[in-house]
């Protein structure tokens, strides 16, 4: 059909022909006359059968005529086996739009030489298995060889008609069709041909007569008309004749109608895989695009081609097969094509619609940023800033932008809709523009807050940077001026974000009050820290301490009563403490009136009033209070030092001092850097230890190094002489310890005295020293100034010695 014919494309532009009749009736010799086939022919000289089965031949001149050349019935070959004759005879009249009966002249008025048996049975099974629902009608061309008898063709025709008709009444027709007629099923033709031997001639031009009749469409005689069409296409063909014949040998019950609906299912399915290829080929070039999130815009145009080509293709060769059967197929096919279109299109909305609902957001954030940034500026919301106005611009962009990507996706005739992802992005904005109000009106709070918090922060701190009876009263009137402030700008910036619900405008007022009672107390927390608290009792303290009622710093006297006026100004001050250690509420308009008691909906039902109150807790004031006492005390000790210092004159040694340097020696000490140093550093020393009160300490110390000093010293010259006079010191050594008994009991001080080590080698200055010595030893009270010269004698000789 398509290798070797060439028709596997001609569609429906082709037609069927088979032969049927008698073995050795000259069949296949006609058809290659007729069509200009090839097949084999009977060998005259050996009469035996030459076609077994069936064979097929396109016809010559480019005809495009399928001819079916059929084995011969009535063979001696097969004998009394009928039953290939029977099923190749209900096959060639299944398949073939025109059924040629080839016979011999001799044969008509004949039943079984004309094979009106067998023709009966195969019409009678073929009724059965066309039923109602056959499609058009076959041709059955009765062609008559070697007619040379004077009969005319009228007769003979007339004879062979009849038959038809009998054989027609006497079929068992199925119920519903008893009443139908020969020609509502086949149309009878009749020709005849001179004797192929005899006349051969005449033969050649009754058959040339005869090919016209099978090739010219504008001849009257033309034998293809539109009413025997199997509606089998070209392709399809093999597979229709495949099928037909395996029903034939398998099933008696042989439905036509459902194999050409089999046909159709099998082509079509054939055709729409054909025509899916390139259809997936152009989708599949955008689709990873689509997949990564990327908004393809001539994804559209693509889709509307790709599906417009396919859709070509399929009904160009479908259309052909079974209608009903093109129907079904092509619907399935569309529903293919549009499946796999909006699983592309609804991905690439899918992506459009998180796009633009994080572009919604974004630029909505920003907008609302730049229309608050305005509104600072302007000092108010005008109704071109307001949430509405802002939001309500960047939605209808949006929009307008999506709405823009869907109206790219639409395909005409489309089985689907982007509808609901429409309506889905719709609640995507209506979702977002919500929490955008939220985060609006949360924001606005903040400011608010904030705003207040300013207000608040001046007031705090000048009431209680002067602590009073009035300073509670002076922070409420405050705290109620900021909240009732803070109320009036939020009802305006609820009305411009379109805060209609009365239950979620009261959550907000309330929102906002807590906010600004939570700023107080923060303030409050953050001004009363425990070095301020001290700052602010030390100062009240200081107040009325160091400073009169009139405001002027006092000098104190002593004639003042120091004592009473420190306990008045440290009891006032410690009277500060518990005021500052809690807030009083009453004075507010704005608070509930039992507010320790959490009534009221100013706060939540889990709000601590006690410990949003409480300031200072009472273990923090009695450790304030300690540490403020140690505090006070300094102060009155330093009252009482500034008290004694006014009662001090200068020391004379520092007037003496002046006199004896005088001004020349104070400008050489002053300028001079040593000497500046070293008159601070001595001077400072001794400023420490006259604060320190430790000049006695320091005086018997240095009287203890002298005196060790002057004992060593002593023993290393009496060594020194020792070791020059070693008699005399042994002498001297013997007589030391009755001395030394005698000056104890005389109550006199130990002294060391230096013996002479002979008498021969004392000096005279030596001698004159004992006889000195001696002579204070004998005069009690005299001996002590004489052994005072000669202790000064003796450290001269030391020192000269030395």
């Amino acid at each position: 059909m398509q290798g070797k014919w060439g028709l596997a494309d001609a569609g429906f532009d082709y037609n069927m022909v088979a032969v049927f009749g008698s073995q050795s009736t000259g069949k296949s010799t006609l058809l290659n006359r007729l069509f200009g086939t090839r097949f084999d022919v009977m060998d005259e000289t050996n009469r035996q059968q030459t076609t077994r089965g069936i064979w097929a031949d396109r016809g010559t001149d480019a005809m495009p005529v399928l001819i079916l050349d059929v084995e011969g019935t009535d063979g001696r070959e097969r004998g009394e086996n009928q039953d290939f004759e029977r099923k190749s005879a209900l096959f060639s009249l299944a398949v073939a739009e025109v059924l040629i009966v080839n016979m011999w002249e001799t044969m008509v008025g004949l039943y079984n030489g004309a094979n009106m048996g067998l023709l009966k049975t195969v019409m009678e099974v073929n009724l059965q298995l066309f039923g109602a629902s056959r499609e058009g009608r076959t041709l059955l061309y009765f062609v008559i060889r070697d007619h040379v008898s004077p009969t005319p063709l009228e007769s003979l025709a007339a004879t062979l008609r009849k038959d038809m008709e009998r054989i027609w009444d006497g079929l068992n027709k199925p119920a519903g069709l008893e009443g139908a007629r020969l020609g509502d099923f086949f149309d009878l033709k009749f020709t005849s041909l001179p004797h192929k031997q005899l006349q051969p001639e005449q033969f050649e031009a009754a058959a040339l007569a005869l090919r016209r009749q099978f090739t010219e469409k504008a001849s009257g005689e033309y034998v293809f008309r539109a009413g025997y069409k199997r509606g089998v296409p070209a392709d399809g063909f093999p597979h229709y004749a495949q099928a037909v014949w395996e029903k034939v040998v398998s099933n008696k019950d042989l439905d036509l109608p459902t194999q050409q609906e089999l046909l159709a299912q099998y082509r079509c399915d054939e055709i729409a895989a054909a025509a899916l290829g390139p259809f997936r080929a152009a989708v599949d070039a955008v689709r990873p695009r689509v997949r990564e999130g990327e908004i393809v815009g001539e994804l559209g145009d693509v889709a509307r081609a790709a599906r417009g080509q396919a859709l070509a293709a399929f009904d160009e060769q479908a259309a052909r097969y079974h209608a009903e059967v093109y129907k079904k197929k092509r619907a399935a096919f569309v529903q293919t094509l549009d499946g796999e279109l909006h699983a592309l299109a609804l991905n690439q909305v899918k992506n459009a619609q998180t796009q633009a609902a994080d572009r919604f957001a974004s630029e909505s954030h920003a907008a609302l940023e730049d229309a608050a940034e305005k509104a600072a500026a302007e000092g108010a919301v005008s109704p071109q800033l307001s949430f509405s106005a802002v939001v309500g611009g960047v939605r209808r962009r949006v929009t307008e932008w999506f709405g823009g990507v869907v109206a790219g996706l639409e395909i005409d005739g489309a089985g689907w809709s982007l509808a609901a992802e429409a309506r889905q992005l719709e609640a995507t904005l209506n979702a977002t523009t919500a929490k955008l109000r939220v985060a609006e009106m949360e924001r606005a709070l903040e400011q608010l807050r904030k705003g207040a918090q300013d207000t608040l922060g001046e007031v705090v701190a000048d009431r209680l940077g002067s602590p009073g009876a009035d300073m509670w009263p002076g922070v409420m009137a405050g705290f109620d001026d900021a909240v009732q402030q803070a109320e009036a700008q939020l009802q305006q910036r609820m009305d411009l974000a379109e805060v209609d619900a009365a239950d979620q405008r009261l959550r907000l007022v309330r929102a906002l009050q807590r906010g600004v009672w939570e700023c107080l107390v923060e303030l409050l927390r953050e001004e009363l820290t425990d070095q301020m608290v001290l700052l602010k009792l030390r100062a009240a303290l200081e107040d009325r301490f160091r400073y009169d009622d009139a405001g002027l710093p006092r000098v104190w006297r002593p004639s003042d009563d120091i004592d009473a006026q420190f306990a008045q100004a440290r009891t006032a001050a410690q009277a500060l403490l518990p005021l500052l250690s809690r807030i009083e509420t009453a004075a507010s308009h704005v608070l509930p009136a039992d507010l320790a008691a959490g009534a009221g909906p100013f706060f939540p039902a889990a709000f601590s009033a006690e410990r949003s109150l409480t300031l200072i807790s009472a273990s923090r004031a009695r450790e304030l209070a300690k540490r403020f006492g140690r505090e006070a005390d300094a102060l009155y000790l330093e009252a009482k030092r500034s008290l004694v210092a006014t009662q001090n004159h200068v020391p004379a040694w520092v007037l003496l001092l002046l006199v004896v340097l005088g001004w020349n020696e104070a400008m050489t000490i002053l300028f001079n850097p040593l000497y500046l140093v070293l008159a601070a550093l001595f001077g400072g020393t001794a400023a420490v230890l006259y604060q320190l009160r430790l000049w006695g300490p320091v005086l018997r110390a240095v009287n203890g190094l002298l005196s060790v000093a002057n004992d060593h010293v002593h023993e290393l010259l009496v060594e020194a002489v020792n070791r020059t006079e070693p008699a005399a010191a042994a002498a001297a050594a013997q007589q030391r310890p009755s001395r030394r008994a005698a000056r104890h009991a005389k109550g006199s001080p130990d002294e060391i005295e230096l013996e002479p080590l002979g008498d021969s080698s004392l000096s005279p200055s030596a001698s004159e020293t004992r006889a000195d010595a001696d002579a204070d030893r004998s005069s009690g009270g005299s001996g002590s100034n004489s052994s005072r010269s000669s202790s000064m004698r003796l450290h001269g000789a030391a020192d000269a010695a030395h």
